[in-house]
C-alpha cells in the first residue's frame, strides 16, 4: 500500500512539473542567453511661471497618455530643471504641481521613443501661482476636465465627456 501511495504521489508531482518544463522559451530569448533589455528613453525639462521665473522645489509628474496613470514624480531643481529616465516609448505630459497638490501648469503630448532623449518647458499660469501667493490652499490651477479630455484624446477616445465640480468650502 505505501509503494502505491509513493508512486502516485511521485506521478502526480511529475505531470504538474512537466508542463514547466515544456514551456516555450521567451520570444527572442535563447537557451543559456538572457534576453535583451528592453531600450528605453528619458524625458528632461525646464518648470518656470508664465513671467519667465524658474519653479525650484515643485513637484514634477510624468503621465503616460496612453494609459492615465502618473509614471513618475520628481522634484524640480534650484534652477527649475527636473529629468525623467527609463520610460517606455509612449506619448506623456509633464504636469507642474503647486504645494497645495494642484497642478498648475502642463506640457503638450510628447512622444518619447526608444533610445531618444526629449526635452521640454512647461509653464505654469499666472492665475494659479498668484492664488499660492496669496495664501489661498486651493488656488486655481489647471482643470481636471482639462487633463482628463487631453488624456482621453491622446488615448484615441472620441465623445468623451468630463463633468467637473467644484464643491470645496472656501474655508478648507
Amino acid at each position: 500500500m505505501r509503494r502505491f501511495v509513493a508512486l502516485a504521489l511521485s506521478s502526480t508531482l511529475v505531470l504538474q512539473v512537466a508542463p514547466l518544463m515544456a514551456a516555450p522559451a521567451a520570444p527572442g530569448a535563447r537557451a543559456g542567453r538572457a534576453q535583451a533589455p528592453v531600450a528605453t528613453g528619458a524625458l528632461n525639462g525646464t518648470a518656470h511661471s508664465a513671467s519667465g521665473q524658474t519653479l525650484s522645489n515643485y513637484t514634477v509628474q510624468l503621465r503616460n497618455l496612453q494609459t492615465g496613470q502618473v509614471a513618475g514624480t520628481s522634484t524640480s531643481n534650484a534652477a527649475g530643471s527636473f529629468s525623467f529616465t527609463g520610460l517606455n516609448p509612449a506619448t506623456y505630459m509633464v504636469e507642474v504641481l503647486n504645494p497645495a497638490g494642484v497642478i498648475v501648469g502642463s506640457s503638450a503630448a510628447t512622444a518619447v521613443a526608444a533610445g531618444a532623449t526629449v526635452t521640454v518647458t512647461v509653464s505654469t499660469m499666472a492665475a494659479a501661482l498668484a492664488g499660492v501667493a496669496a495664501g489661498g490652499a486651493a488656488a486655481a490651477g489647471v482643470s481636471t476636465a482639462l487633463v482628463v479630455t487631453t488624456v482621453a484624446v491622446a488615448a484615441g477616445i472620441a465623445g468623451a465627456v468630463v463633468v467637473a465640480r467644484n464643491n470645496a468650502s472656501p474655508s478648507r
